[in-house]
């Protein structure tokens, strides 16, 4: 009898290995979950060339244009909020299976819009999708990646962003150029993609524990771990300017190639986004050189030279100096935005890292939101090139601010260092 046990033992073993759903390797899973984050903010920049075409057929306000783009965010806001660090508690998958499902929902929503009402429906749940993912999926990033490249991980959710509004913005430009039916290409494909998405989400590997306090976690709160307070208040103005910078051009920037440069082409449209969030796409990669924070102090640098060409092209109506202001300050948008992730992402643990993601989302999508709301409010008593002006001068101003607090936290963690004999 006690010969049997260590077979009985090893039979109950191989039983339990069977039995267990299979699931892809993690060298497999890592790709495609950078691919499903990508494929998000492809979908966030994608309506913002076709708001143009909407207004035209539907005869709405610019005001409202703006309305139709920031309830995205607040939808987002209120989302992440809610269910930024469900993910800790239930693990990533059903997280990201339940955004993507809605994501599905919202791209169909689109295709039925046939008003500024359907429109805005549309954005509040491609919102909330977008919030529901947002923490659970860049967690789910960074924990998929090799073990020896958490780094990539964390860079890959700070450029992800970047490159799928890049492209989002580029390609759904060209449909709106190109094609007969730009919202039926453009909405159709990607509802395929978040459909297909959502059945290789169901294969991937869980890399949470699942632990009690789920419904707590529901009630809106934003937790910072501790470790990471310090950076992260200095980390501010950072996201404050780099997301209300791409606020404003996701919202205004068509309008400014119609009204300022006299120009209504749809690649033109998708230009404006792609190259402010292409540049940012590759920053990262011609920063890694350099040690934190330079890489934040030179991209918030660079977006303040970015603004100041921004201003002067507006001042001459010179087109290509509008671009080579976006490419300036596109190179900052992503640097300085990258290499503050990256700082943040390594300071907390695995069952911190879904809500500081949230907590990260949150700053930058009340940036991203709010000024853009407001600019589109002011534009009726002050003028769109007025509006416009104003919105990048603060930018200017908070941009200065955020090198010289970069700077100073530099020089005062040089001076705490201890000195070598």
């Amino acid at each position: 009898m006690p010969s049997s046990c260590p077979e009985l033992a090893s039979a109950t073993a191989e039983i339990a290995a069977r039995s267990k759903p299979w699931r892809l390797p993690q060298r497999a899973a890592f790709p495609l979950l950078a691919a499903v984050l990508f494929a998000f903010f492809f979908a966030a920049a994608a309506p913002s060339p076709l708001f143009v075409v909407f207004q035209h057929a539907w005869h709405f306000s610019s005001s409202l244009l703006t309305v139709a783009f920031a309830v995205y965010a607040i939808a987002l806001l209120v989302s992440l909020l809610i269910a930024g660090s469900l993910s800790d508690h239930i693990g990533r998958r059903p997280v990201v299976l339940a955004a993507l499902v809605l994501q599905a929902v919202a791209m169909g929503l689109f295709l039925l819009a046939n008003g500024i009402g359907g429109l805005i429906a549309a954005r509040v749940v491609q919102g909330i999708a977008t919030g529901v993912a947002s923490g659970a999926l860049s967690a789910a990033v960074v924990e998929a990646a090799p073990a020896a490249r958490k780094r990539l991980g964390a860079m890959i959710t700070s450029v992800s962003p970047l490159a799928g509004l890049a492209l989002g913005a580029l390609l759904t430009g060209v449909a709106v150029k190109f094609s007969v039916q730009p919202v039926m290409l453009v909405f159709g494909v990607l509802a395929m993609v978040f459909a297909l998405g959502a059945a290789v989400v169901l294969w991937m590997p869980e890399t949470v524990t699942p632990r009690a306090g789920a419904l707590a976690s529901l009630v809106p709160r934003v937790s910072i771990p501790a470790q990471a307070r310090a950076e992260f208040a200095r980390g501010l103005p950072v996201f404050v300017v780099v997301w209300a910078l791409g606020g404003l051009y996701l919202s205004l920037a068509p309008s400014l190639m119609l009204h300022v440069f006299g120009i209504d082409n749809g690649v033109v449209n998708g230009l404006t986004v792609a190259v402010l969030s292409g540049m940012g796409a590759i920053a990262p990669t011609l920063l890694a050189r350099f040690a934190a924070p330079k890489p934040v102090i030179l991209g918030m640098a660079s977006i303040a030279a970015g603004l100041v060409l921004l201003l002067a092209s507006l001042a001459t109506r010179s087109l290509a100096l509008f671009f080579v202001g976006t490419a300036v300050a596109g190179l900052g948008f992503g640097g300085a935005f990258s290499s503050l992730v990256q700082t943040l992402a390594p300071m907390a643990q695995s069952h911190e890292r879904g809500e500081l993601f949230a907590a990260i989302f949150v700053v930058s999508y009340l940036a991203f939101s709010l000024p853009a709301m407001l600019a589109g409010f002011l534009v009726a008593p002050l003028g769109l090139l007025n509006t416009t002006e104003g919105y990048a001068a603060v930018l200017l101003l908070i941009a200065a601010f955020g090198v010289w607090n970069q700077w100073a936290g530099l020089r005062r963690r040089s001076r705490e260092l201890p000195v070598s004999e």
